[in-house]
């Protein structure tokens, strides 16, 4: 694993400690996905309150980069207003990790570093349509979702 240049040592430690890793009992937001080509299992749990939200936690087992990446996204979501989350943008996560390139070498991998954001677009979308009655921004984000790889 350590000659291998994806797996930093940044990487290497959320995945053997990831933030916010547990689970929220009757979240506004629950989402499972997974990645059968690597295995990675993961369930996203959201609270939002006045368009803000106020905890999100992960749980599931996965490859390091999936883990990692979860573990920062969650960290770089919580407390964000809802519009900025939607808008959140994959380079914003692999850029945090260092990871750019994996979108042009690894295509196996991009999907283990991208599963939790496609888990919380999808997340956000169900809770538009069925909440906040916001079709246009439901049908953008479902959108979103289906190609972030």
């Amino acid at each position: 694993m350590s000659g291998d240049p994806i797996y930093t040592e940044m990487i290497i430690e959320y995945s053997r400690n990831p933030s916010n890793f547990g689970k929220i009992e009757n979240p506004q937001i629950h989402r499972h996905d997974s990645n059968p080509l690597c295995g990675d299992s993961i369930d996203l749990y959201v609270n939002i309150d006045d368009s803000k939200i106020t905890e999100v936690k992960f749980d599931g087992k996965g490859c390091a980069i999936c883990m990692a990446c979860t573990s920062v996204l969650t960290e770089m979501i919580q407390g964000k207003n809802l519009d900025d989350v939607k808008n959140f943008q994959k380079d914003e996560l692999l850029a945090e990790l260092g990871l750019e390139h994996l979108i042009k070498t690894s295509p196996v991998r991009i999907k283990c570093a991208l599963l939790s954001l496609k888990a919380l677009k999808y997340g956000i979308y169900s809770y538009f349509a069925e909440k906040m009655n916001d079709v246009e921004a439901a049908g953008n984000l479902k959108e979103e979702a289906a190609s972030l790889y």
